[in-house]
């Protein structure tokens, strides 16, 4: 699951692995999540979402769980493994909610960096409040 403003969306089990780097390209209606470096085929493109509203969504696409472990048989993991006992799972979930519910992804430490990056990016300088009192000629 990946984090973008306030909600989470599912990428292929298969396609991706734990800590790795994913580029987020959104539009108003869309989220696409790219991997930052190109897979066998030469693509980098690992899912498209409809934009949650709001804030707090999950966007699943339920064909992005194959391969994970299903919680029948011997346990088996494709991460690290939290040291936190998970919360038993309530009794109107199915197995694809309980390993969501289970995810660390609502623990995901987001990047921080001061916003005189995006003004260096798109090369514009900040607003200042200190006007000089005379006028260039």
């Amino acid at each position: 699951m990946i984090a973008f403003g306030g909600n989470l969306y599912s990428v292929p089990a298969r396609k991706v692995r734990p800590r790795q780097l994913i580029e987020i390209r959104a539009t108003k209606s869309q989220v696409m999540l790219h991997s930052t470096g190109p897979d066998i085929d030469g693509g980098t493109l690992l899912a498209t979402h409809a934009r949650a509203i709001g804030r707090g969504a999950r966007v699943v696409d339920h064909t992005h769980w194959d391969g994970l472990p299903t919680g029948r048989g011997r346990r088996t993991t494709t991460g690290e493994v939290s040291r936190t006992r998970p919360e038993p799972p309530r009794g109107d979930t199915g197995p694809l909610q309980a390993l969501v519910d289970r995810a660390a992804a609502t623990n995901v430490e987001v990047g921080r960096r001061p916003l005189s990056v995006y003004d260096e990016l798109t090369g514009t300088r900040p607003f200042t409040t200190n006007r000089t009192t005379k006028e260039s000629p």
